[in-house]
């Protein structure tokens, strides 16, 4: 569709709010899986560094999550936070896992198993319902 006289055709990729209309299979150059890393919605990001340095394959986004993650975030709090999808997030975080710029800690399988008064207390509780 052409744009209508006066109007440039790049007023239609410009959110008067958000800026510049990136789709995120653009911040991720088309890949859907992170090159390194499966991070779980609770597994925790920490920045390994203060600042991470412009360099070549590196944008915003990536920056932005270095920035955020100066305190240990969730990957689900960096998707939140940052608004995009979070399968975009993981991308990213791989990226940055492989550069060095940041660590994940991934959550703990829980070893313990329960003992029976746990189950009988919870059979207990459903019989006085």
């Amino acid at each position: 569709m052409a744009a209508p006289e006066g109007e440039s055709s790049e007023d239609e990729w410009v959110d008067d709010h958000a800026g510049p209309v990136v789709r995120p299979y653009a911040m991720t150059r088309g890949r859907t899986r992170p090159v390194r890393g499966r991070f779980d919605l609770i597994s925790l990001v920490m920045a390994t560094r203060v600042r991470a340095a412009p360099e070549v394959g590196v944008g915003p986004e990536h920056l932005a999550i270095v920035g955020l993650c100066q305190r240990a975030q969730s990957v689900a709090e960096v998707a939140a936070h940052l608004n995009l999808p979070l399968g975009t997030i993981r991308v990213l975080l791989g990226d940055l896992l492989e550069r060095h710029l940041v660590e994940v800690r991934e959550p703990r399988p829980a070893t313990a198993q329960p003992d029976d008064s746990v189950f009988e207390a919870v059979i207990n509780g459903l019989r006085a319902l």
